[in-house]
Parts: structure tokens; C-alpha cells; sequence
């Protein structure tokens, strides 16, 4: 029975997909799976590729390693070193370089390690610097600047050669200049035995006497006893300096125009005197009796 209040049905709704008919949806099927194959292979092809570069590293890594396992012992006695150029060396023979620098024999160039042959070098109490450099092909230069002898220092009855910077080099010997300047006394002792503190005192007072030699005559003679200030013997004369800035205070004493019965100010032909620079702006003289 109609009722215009019952509810209509309501129709189902779909999804139109597009779908060709007949011959036409075949090729349209065709189509696809050839796209698949196409698709699927490329894939392989990739893959394939992907293996073929993989074998071929590994066979090149391979044939990497078994030709320097091969080459490695003839590029090893190609770079053999064999010969050292040495430079510079005059206290030190040329042995006691090639000793000191401890080398394994059959080692190569490009096996040694040059800033710390240099510092083994520079060990020795001589060398004061050192440079290597390679050369082809079994060659190590060796440039070495040696240190100079500067003073000599007197403890008991032995006598030792040091620089400028206070280092010692060896005993007296009996070809060494025996003009250089002399210290003694408890400082110099010390620095020999490696005290930074005294050998910061003899090399001010190194400087001192290469100043001094400048102007007096005779040998420069330093004792180093008295931790107040050195006192510098010189043809009969006495020189008290304090313990700090010693040129300075030479310089003070050299401006003196005139310095009692010593005579002339520049330091010569003093004898039997005694000069005290040891206080600031003043240059006390006495004449010994």
C-alpha cells in the first residue's frame, strides 16, 4: 500500500571505475604486465650490476693486496736508507751522529719519523739544533749547528767547556782555548749538575764576561760563590756586581769619567783596585792597600 511518509530505498552507491571492454581491455591488460616485466627487469638488471661492481672491487682490493705483498720488500730496498750527508759537525764525528740516531737496518725513507731524529740529535750536549731532510732515494741530509764554547767552569782540579746558555759540553781538553773566560764557586757546580736556577746565573754571567772582554784586558775570571752578586777578577782588579741585570750595571761603571786613583774609565790598566756596582746609580771605588 502507498504512504507518502514510507521511505524510498535508496539505490547503492559505487565506485565507476573506467574498464575497457572486448578487445580493447585485453591490450589494456597486456599493457600492464608488460610494465611489470619491464619493471621487475630493470630490477635484476640493477642488481646485477650491483654484484658485478661488488666482485669486481673485491677481485681489484684482492689484487691490491697480494701485489704489495708482492712489491712491498722491492719498494723497501728501493727507499733503503744507505747513506747520510752530514753537515755542520765539527766537535761531533760523523759516527757519533749516525749512532746517536739509532736507525734499524733495511729501514726506509719514508719509514722514519725526522722531528724526533732531530730531537734525538739535539740530545747530544754539542748540537744545538738539527734538521733532516730525505733524498732520493737513500739518502738522509743532516744539518746540525753545534753549540760554541762560551767559558769554563773549575770545580776541584777539573775544568769544563760550556756555551752561552750555560750547557755543558765536555771536559777541558788540551786543544780548547784556554783564554775563555773562568767561573767558580758554588753557582757554576751547581749548574753543571742541571740546576735551572744556576744556569740561568752562569749564563748572565757568560754574558757579562763577553762584555767585559770588550774592555779590560786580560782574562775575565767570575766567582760565583756569594748568591748576592758575582765578583769578576781582571788583571789585579775586583768587580762586585749584584745578583741581577749585571751588564746594566757595567754599563753604569763604563760612563764613570772618572774613577779615583784606577785611572782611565773604560776598565783598562785597573790593578790593585776594587770597583762596587753593586748599589743603584753609584759606583763605588777602593784602592787596596
Amino acid at each position: 500500500m502507498w504512504s507518502p511518509f514510507r521511505k524510498r530505498r535508496q539505490a547503492k552507491i559505487e565506485v565507476r571505475t573506467n574498464r575497457w571492454k572486448g578487445s580493447r581491455a585485453a591490450q589494456a591488460a597486456e599493457e600492464h604486465q608488460q610494465l611489470k616485466r619491464s619493471k621487475r627487469l630493470a630490477t635484476c638488471r640493477r642488481m646485477a650490476r650491483g654484484f658485478a661492481w661488488g666482485a669486481a672491487s673485491a677481485g681489484m682490493i684482492w689484487m691490491g693486496i697480494v701485489g704489495i705483498r708482492e712489491t712491498g720488500p722491492m719498494i723497501q730496498r728501493g727507499l733503503e736508507i744507505r747513506e747520510f750527508h752530514i753537515e755542520g759537525v765539527h766537535h761531533v764525528t760523523a759516527q757519533e751522529i749516525v749512532d746517536r740516531l739509532s736507525l734499524k737496518k733495511g729501514i726506509a725513507l719514508h719509514q722514519v719519523n725526522l722531528s724526533y731524529l732531530a730531537e734525538r740529535l739535539q740530545a747530544l750536549p754539542w748540537i744545538k739544533e738539527a734538521t733532516i731532510e730525505r733524498r732520493p732515494l737513500h739518502e738522509l741530509r743532516i744539518s746540525v749547528v753545534e753549540r760554541t764554547p762560551a767559558a769554563i767552569i773549575k770545580v776541584g782540579v777539573e775544568h769544563f767547556l760550556v756555551d752561552q746558555e750555560g750547557v755543558m759540553l765536555n771536559r777541558l781538553g788540551a786543544h780548547d782555548e784556554l783564554a775563555l773566560p773562568l767561573l767558580t764557586g758554588r753557582e757554576a757546580r751547581s749548574a753543571l749538575r742541571g740546576d735551572v736556577r744556576a744556569r740561568r746565573t752562569v749564563e748572565a754571567s757568560v754574558e757579562l764576561a763577553k762584555v767585559m772582554a770588550n774592555t779590560v784586558d786580560g782574562r775575565v775570571e767570575i766567582d760565583l760563590s756569594d748568591p748576592a752578586g758575582p765578583v769578576v777578577s781582571t788583571k789585579g782588579t775586583r768587580f762586585q756586581f749584584a745578583a741581577h741585570a749585571l751588564v746594566d750595571q757595567w754599563n753604569r761603571f763604563k760612563t764613570v769619567k772618572s774613577v779615583s786613583r784606577l785611572g782611565a774609565s773604560d776598565g783598562k790598566r785597573h790593578e790593585g783596585g776594587e770597583v762596587d756596582l753593586r748599589y743603584d746609580n753609584r759606583v763605588i771605588v777602593r784602592e787596596r792597600g
